[in-house]
């Protein structure tokens, strides 16, 4: 039997742009992914409501009305739901995240996702301050309250935060040690929307990557990456845009743009699985002024240095 979750309540508030377009037009605007009959079917079954009363799909819209859509449960895709606590105390937890379980609720998960299960365990107020794609293993930091998430967001600004990963990337013929610092930002998806990826328009972004071994046999190699930035997929989109795009990896070509999809197939999306990355050590000055600190996920043996 399907498990479902408890549905969730999706709040807009309506800007001075949106005033005067119907419900139904505005739904259909902001969220193409369904199309206008389904929403004239969610609106005509009262899951929207327009300042807390039942709307109908014809009202016009005025600058500051507050839309709800209440999604009915439905039942999410599979994840694995157990994580471990790498460290804890009354600031913060690192924690050691599994593949395939999402960070943020998107893409069909919600419960099923780490910030539920944190926020389940260590309360409300627990929040990560970096994130991990849904693939990638390994330490994630959570922040427990408003003055530890403050200190440490501005030292992440000031890039004070060392985050080291371990990759498993397609190709042998690459240099010992090297830098990609290519931008990354905002692609066309080819559906409508975007994708982040190489872009000359993007944000610059810095990882160094250094061999630890070569895999003949596989023609791969094991690396170490160190980031000082934080793009989403930054990994991922510097070592395709290098010409090593990571083993398995469903999205990212060489390039560091998303693969061309043939004819009659789905294209691949971010949070697609079956590539090998792992948040392997997070360094970070501690909000209680002791100083710095740093925690080491154990890798995966395919990962192991």
């Amino acid at each position: 039997m399907a498990i479902l979750n408890k549905g969730f309540d999706y709040e807009d508030r309506i800007a001075l742009a949106d005033e005067g377009i119907s419900i139904e037009a505005f739904y259909t605007r902001y969220y193409p992914h369904l199309t206008g009959e389904a929403w004239l079917e969610h609106i005509r079954a009262g899951r929207v409501t327009r300042n807390g009363r039942p709307a109908e799909a014809e009202d016009i819209l005025a600058a500051g009305d507050v839309l709800v859509y209440s999604r009915p449960p439905w039942e999410e895709p599979d994840a694995p739901l157990t994580f471990g606590v790498l460290y804890e105390d009354g600031d913060l937890v690192v924690l050691d995240k599994p593949a395939g379980l999402p960070v943020l609720p998107g893409g069909g998960f919600l419960e099923n996702t780490l910030l539920h299960l944190t926020r389940k365990r260590f309360g409300p107020a627990c929040s990560p301050l970096h994130r991990l794609g849904r693939g990638t293993s390994g330490a994630i930091l959570f922040t427990l309250h408003n003055q530890a998430a403050r200190f440490l967001t501005k030292a992440m600004v000031e890039r004070r935060i060392g985050k080291v990963y371990l990759a498993k990337a397609s190709g042998l013929a690459m240099p010992d040690s090297f830098t990609v610092d290519t931008p990354i930002g905002p692609v066309p998806d080819g559906r409508g929307g975007t994708i982040n990826a190489y872009s000359p328009a993007g944000r610059r972004a810095i990882s160094h990557v250094r061999v630890i071994r070569r895999l003949p046999d596989e023609d791969a190699s094991i690396l170490e990456v160190t980031i000082p930035t934080g793009r989403p997929h930054q990994i991922r989109i510097h070592l395709a845009h290098a010409g090593f795009p990571l083993a398995g990896d469903p999205l990212y070509a060489a390039g560091g743009l998303p693969r061309p999809v043939p004819s009659g197939e789905n294209a691949a999306r971010p949070g697609d699985c079956g590539y090998l990355l792992h948040s392997w050590k997070i360094r970070f000055p501690h909000p209680d002024g002791t100083g710095e600190l740093e925690v080491v996920a154990p890798p995966p043996l395919s990962l192991t240095p």
